[in-house]
């Protein structure tokens, strides 16, 4: 009985087992707070990279800001900049384009249903916030508008004038019904965002004509006032 249990037992011995198969190393996966979080600190970064280069843009142009005084003003190095933008021209554009979005929401609104008196003088008080709050931004597409548009023309002549065309067409359906005086709608747009754009890219002159900013809310509650009842009054049908 001894002999034939150490039989047993050596067969058992020396029988082959079957390879156990590795299993697949787990996903590594990545909690939903932890990639809204990255989410968050990837926007944080490329808004403090825009705004940096906006404000260093909007003072030295395109050609006399460099990449090493952008990183410096949004507190990250060159090659993390570089993630985010291949090279300054790159940058300039972005800038640009965020700001423009920006700037033509107002304009967006427009819409033939609305009352046009409201609509313009929501869009005086709206573009006169804009001046007032990011002048640097107004600043910037004067610059490059006035150098011929060399890295915007095609923004221009593309999605800005798609979007002025379409505009122009609700405004010349409020002057058709007798709502609005009979003025080119074009040249209502232009008149708009020179008299509103004024005190952003001019706000020197503004100062020293008379000694007061935007940033005082009596002024600039006065300004949109007065500007509102230029327009409007011009605008207004008559009978």
């Amino acid at each position: 009985m001894l002999q034939t249990r150490r039989f047993t037992d050596r067969s058992a011995l020396s029988m082959p087992t079957t390879p156990t198969k590795p299993r697949p190393a787990r996903k590594a996966v990545v909690p939903a707070a932890e990639g809204t979080r990255r989410h968050r600190q990837i926007a944080d970064k490329r808004a403090a990279i825009l705004g940096a280069a906006l404000g260093l843009f909007s003072r030295f142009g395109l050609h006399g800001t460099t990449i090493d005084q952008v990183a410096a003003a949004a507190d990250v190095s060159k090659t993390n900049l570089f993630y985010y933008f291949a090279n300054k021209e790159a940058l300039y554009v972005a800038v640009l384009r965020d700001l423009l979005d920006v700037w033509l929401e107002p304009l967006r609104a427009f819409a033939a249903d609305q009352d046009p008196h409201e609509a313009l003088a929501g869009y005086i008080r709206s573009k006169l916030a804009f001046s007032r709050d990011r002048p640097e931004a107004s600043r910037l597409f004067c610059l490059e508008v006035i150098q011929g548009a060399p890295l915007l023309r095609d923004e221009l002549a593309n999605a800005l004038r798609a979007l002025v065309d379409e505009k122009a067409g609700v405004i010349r359906t409020w002057v058709d019904g007798g709502r609005l005086a009979p003025v080119d709608p074009h040249h209502l747009v232009f008149a708009l965002w020179a008299v509103t754009q004024h005190y952003a890219d001019f706000a020197t002159q503004v100062e020293l004509l008379t000694g007061r900013t935007l940033a005082d809310p009596d002024f600039f509650e006065e300004t949109v006032a007065n500007v509102q009842r230029i327009v409007l009054q011009g605008a207004e049908p008559r009978a």
